[in-house]
């Protein structure tokens, strides 16, 4: 999802989207830990995913853009 994307989202979808952000990077934490995990970017891009909608999020927040 690009910073776009995400800036087009209301408030309640951005919390809505790094609640699942979040679990996702557990679940694949998880994965990893038990071996299980086939392609270990995936945590990066979800790392990345959860980075922009918290940029977004601290954005609105100063009033920025």
């Amino acid at each position: 999802m690009k910073a776009d994307e995400v800036r087009a989202l209301n408030p309640e979808e951005l919390s809505k989207q790094l609640e699942a952000a979040h679990r996702e990077l557990f679940d694949l934490r998880f994965r990893a830990a038990t071996k299980q995990l086939v392609n270990h970017r995936e945590i990066v891009r979800v790392k990345k995913r959860i980075a922009t909608i918290k940029t977004v999020i601290a954005e609105r927040e100063l009033g920025i853009k």
